[in-house]
This record gives structure tokens, C-alpha cells and sequence, in this order.
């Protein structure tokens, strides 16, 4: 799921990057692009990544 928001970010980031779009200091490209690797790192790391448990006691 992580990884898809890292595309996503990776997304915009281009199209701002690629119209030139003026935009304010939190959302340039480049923030945009560092927040994505940061979700693509944390993606990578596991984080997200469904952690279940067992419940019910030990199986035989």
C-alpha cells in the first residue's frame, strides 16, 4: 500500500515538475519526490505490510 503512495507522490511531483506549475514551498517536486522515498523506504522496510497474529492458542 505504501508503495502505491510513493507512485503516487512520484506522479504529481513529475506533472508539477513537467508544467512548471508555481506552488508553494511544501509542495514543490522536490519535497514531493523526498516524501515518496521516504513511503518507498518504509514500503521496502515492511512497515504496512499486513502483520497478523495468531489467535486461538497453539495449533497440533
Amino acid at each position: 500500500m505504501l508503495a502505491f503512495v510513493a507512485a503516487a507522490l512520484f506522479l504529481i511531483a513529475f506533472i508539477i515538475r513537467v508544467t512548471e506549475t508555481s506552488t508553494q514551498l511544501i509542495f514543490s517536486p522536490t519535497s514531493l519526490m523526498l516524501l515518496g522515498l521516504a513511503f518507498l523506504a518504509a514500503h521496502s522496510a515492511g512497515v504496512g505490510s499486513g502483520w497478523s497474529t495468531r489467535s486461538g492458542g497453539r495449533r497440533r
